[in-house]
């Protein structure tokens, strides 16, 4: 019996091909299985690609001792999200990582400051975001084991200095580390593509130093790279513009706070749940404890889409700072 195999398989065995980490060869082969026609013709090929999987993924001795010593690996710990900066060398990373975040980041004049990755804690109204500064690439050089970073993370910040005179330069090189990566959609992808929707991450790309920048250059700047990328122009300098920014990470990560209210209790208001936009009750009881989802009854919510206290069925869809009321059985 014949393969007939997929547009969407061969694109997936393209992205095989491409790989260049264990994470995106594990990643594309995953893609290939699921894509695959499930039927007698393919069951050959099929056993090859789970075989394959489970040899990366194998634990031996050598891949334990390198996860562990993985310099890359950042734990993102109870932050709503993990921002993942890119840029090549002098772009401004260290500096807006430093500002918005106050971590221990070296700031210096001289490219390659930064050797490994500097985690610190964006505070953001009443939650916090991860945002990691990592060393810089170039046309040449990228550290081995960065790239699993950026594919780990939930977004990733591409960073150039608007004030330098090969700005372009280093936005192209970051935007084709990205499309060889396939960190972002080719410019004739289908939006709506599975393959690319698993294998991609959100990107925003900012400006930096736009107070040391000639009249008109961001604009300019805008004007050849739209509508590919959504770019702000920033500056240390100009607080109101890190807080744009701070605004526009947290809309990007499409998260959504629940605050959680104990029966006959005022709301706790400090530390919300934050889920995927688009995540119901019944998920929200599984992250507070999976066993939970079986023992729950209602819940009731307060927001700005039900009067105060409405019972909600456990599909319901819940909005940014609702209010939520759990009764288990």
């Amino acid at each position: 019996m014949p393969a007939n195999l997929t547009p969407q398989y061969k694109k997936a065995e393209e992205l095989f091909r491409q790989a260049k980490s264990t994470e995106d060869k594990i990643s594309a082969l995953e893609l290939m299985l699921s894509a695959i026609p499930k039927h007698k013709g393919t069951e050959h090929l099929q056993a090859d690609i789970k075989r394959r999987l489970a040899k990366l993924r194998e634990p031996s001795a050598s891949r334990s001792s390198a996860r562990h010593a993985d310099i890359f690996y950042v734990p993102r710990g109870t932050a709503a999200g993990q921002v993942v900066l890119l840029g090549t060398p002098n772009c401004g990373k260290s500096a807006l990582v430093a500002y918005l975040t106050h971590a221990h980041v070296q700031v210096a004049d001289f490219p390659f400051s930064t050797a490994v990755p500097v985690p610190g804690i964006m505070p953001y109204e009443d939650i916090q975001i991860q945002l990691v500064d990592m060393p810089p690439i170039t046309e040449e050089h990228i550290a081995p084991g960065q790239t699993g970073a950026y594919r780990n993370a939930d977004m990733i910040l591409v960073v150039a200095d608007l004030s330098a005179e090969d700005v372009t330069e280093q936005l192209d090189i970051c935007l084709n580390f990205l499309l060889e990566r396939t960190l972002i959609r080719p410019a004739d992808a289908d939006e709506n593509d599975e393959l690319y929707k698993r294998m991609t991450r959100t990107c925003l790309w900012v400006a930096t130093k736009a107070d040391l920048a000639g009249p008109g250059d961001f604009e300019t700047l805008q004007e050849m790279y739209r509508p590919r990328l959504e770019m702000m122009a920033v500056s240390i300098n100009e607080p109101a513009s890190l807080g744009r920014l701070a605004r526009r990470i947290y809309e990007l990560l499409r998260i959504v706070r629940v605050y959680s209210k104990l029966p006959g209790k005022k709301p706790d208001m400090d530390q919300p749940f934050t889920l995927p936009t688009g995540s119901t009750v019944q998920d929200l009881t599984c992250k507070i404890h999976r066993e939970l989802t079986d023992k729950l009854r209602f819940a009731r919510i307060w927001g700005p889409d039900k009067y105060a206290g409405q019972q909600v069925p456990r599909d319901y869809v819940l909005q940014d700072k609702d209010i939520i009321e759990l009764h288990f059985s």
